[in-house]
């Protein structure tokens, strides 16, 4: 028999038959400690009124407003911490359930074992990395959630704070949860993921469930992701929501609210120094941060979910995210929550969120904690169910983002003439088949033809520019150059085709590339964050038709 059970604040002490908040007892009846306990024993599951009453008045012949009565006394007493009124749930003409995540204390034993509804861990394989996920709930909706900085799916909800938010969410939506490749129970892996592959993971994830389109919930630099996501994949995206999240990280003089360059040197530093010792609790969860059992599972949390060498790197590389020029893209409906007081984010970088986002509703929360399991979480939970359930289906997507490469042959008028008419149309067959090789390769989409021009895009930018690269190395074979202009945005759908001044773009950034060059946009360099490709500056420049200055790079 457990010595006591533990869930959210409290701690049932089955002995001694007290429920206690931290370490103050509360007052209630034998009778309602008695109810509580059962409905705890027996938690996520039904228990019928007739065995509740049974329990609390053995042998004895009792109204069901009695019952009623005890039961409200529970809900009053735990509606005094945030998120407390959803523990009991009532079960119209069946009985109640206990629906909160429960800790077992075990005699003798210092280990905390979940007795609540533990979902199981599996894997979905995205390339050749395992991608760990959970499902939790069976609620009409699909919810994804998108992990900020480090998770682990198993502690996470052996930790009351950490999972009584995955619960709640998983009481009116089924909630699918994932680790980042590199962290958790995912894959480790020799460097920190881009954008494009956690776009790879999310999508993996869903098909591995069976998802055809869900909502995505991303807290932190889960946001960015899956406002990438969102952008390129709408028909697969029913609702976005963002909590405590950004577009940008880093400071700028056009993104003041971003982290200014001797904060991220001083994060990295007390990385390096202190990881695994609930390093950053008092940024992020400032109202907990004197309390030693939340810093030693938040210290617990850190070792498992990363190394001190990864969490830097995957700090390094999120100071680098910048996704501002997708937000116009965005066409699905959106949910910004922001903390006014948030210590770690900037509120402001919320309020941009939302100001960038058309349509965009905003929800400015009262609070300084960071995490949201932390703090009010029911206010999170009830905006993010609200959302949810008032929603309206979003169209087919009339507008996506994609990345556009073009591709012509260099001086390729001389060269026809030089070869003669019918080694030139041999030429092409060549020149074509290769190309088509690499677009496979790459995952591109071959979109038109025009003489020796090609014109295809990929749902990620760092496999377009590495597409370019290979079709110049390939194609030298045949004793011709090529050259590539590469760029990221909203482009049109049209049928099969896509159009849009994106294209445009892309087409006049082609025609700028020197021979054997692949040029691109600054937008696509700021996609490509971690992927190792690297570039080299080739000035600003104007390009035809198109308004404003472009800062153009060749990928080197």
């Amino acid at each position: 028999m457990p010595a006591n059970y533990s869930f959210g604040p409290f701690r049932l002490d089955v002995q001694g038959k007290t429920l206690f908040r931290g370490a103050e007892p509360i007052a209630l009846s034998h009778r309602a400690v008695a109810l509580l306990r059962v409905l705890i024993d027996c938690a996520g599951a039904p228990v019928p009124k007739d065995a509740l009453m049974e329990a609390a008045w053995p042998g004895l012949a009792v109204e069901e407003s009695n019952l009623t009565v005890q039961i409200a006394a529970l809900r009053r007493v735990l509606r005094e911490e945030p998120g407390g009124e959803r523990w009991i749930e009532t079960l119209p003409r069946r009985g109640y359930r206990f629906v909160g995540p429960v800790i077992a204390n075990e005699p003798n034993s210092a280990p905390l074992v979940s007795v609540a509804g533990v979902p199981e861990t599996h894997y979905a394989k995205s390339g050749d990395i395992h991608i760990a996920y959970q499902v939790m709930g069976s609620g009409p909706i699909d919810l994804v959630f998108a992990p900020g900085f480090i998770s682990h799916l198993e502690l996470n909800l052996e930790n009351p704070w950490w999972s009584r938010i995955f619960w709640r969410l998983a009481s009116f939506c089924r909630l699918i949860r994932f680790d980042k490749r590199g962290t958790g129970l995912s894959d480790r892996v020799g460097f920190m993921p881009t954008l494009e592959e956690r776009m790879d993971d999310v999508r993996a994830v869903m098909d591995a469930v069976g998802l055809k389109r869900a909502a995505l919930l991303g807290i932190s630099e889960g946001g960015p992701m899956n406002i990438l996501f969102s952008a390129t994949y709408p028909d697969r995206v029913s609702a976005l929501i963002l909590y405590g999240s950004f577009a940008r990280s880093a400071w700028a003089p056009d993104y003041q609210c971003g982290r200014p360059a001797s904060q991220l040197a001083a994060w990295l530093k007390e990385v390096e120094a202190n990881w695994g010792e609930a390093l950053s609790v008092e940024r992020v969860a400032p109202s907990l941060a004197g309390n030693e059992e939340y810093r030693r599972w938040a210290g617990r949390m850190q070792r498992a979910s990363a190394s001190p060498g990864a969490a830097g790197a995957l700090i390094r590389m999120n100071n680098e995210i910048d996704v501002r020029h997708v937000l116009s893209v965005i066409t699905v409906p959106t949910l910004v929550l922001h903390r006014s007081g948030d210590r770690s984010l900037n509120v402001n970088n919320g309020r941009y969120l939302a100001q960038h986002i058309q349509g965009a509703k905003y929800v400015e929360l009262s609070g300084d904690d960071h995490l949201p399991w932390v703090g009010d979480m029911e206010s999170v939970c009830n905006e993010i169910e609200s959302f949810l359930a008032g929603m309206q289906s979003a169209p087919d997507p009339d507008r996506v983002l994609a990345t556009v490469l073009f591709t012509d042959i260099v001086d390729a008028t001389a060269r026809a003439a030089e070869i003669g008419e019918r080694k030139w149309r041999e030429l092409l067959h060549d020149h074509h088949s290769m190309i088509r090789r690499e677009l496979e390769r790459h995952r591109g989409r071959e979109i038109d033809t025009v003489g020796d021009g090609f014109f295809a895009t990929f749902d990620g930018p760092a496999r377009a520019v590495r597409c370019g690269r290979a079709i110049s190395d390939a194609v030298k074979n045949l004793n011709i150059q090529i050259r590539a202009g590469v760029h990221t945005g909203e482009c049109e759908v049209m049928g099969k085709k896509l159009g849009g001044v994106a294209v445009q773009i892309a087409a006049c950034i082609k025609a700028l590339a020197a021979p054997d060059e692949v040029l691109v946009s600054s937008t696509v360099k700021d996609l490509v964050v971690g992927s190792g490709l690297r570039f080299q500056s080739r000035g600003v420049h104007v390009l035809t038709g198109i308004p404003g200055e472009w800062n153009l790079l060749a990928a080197i």
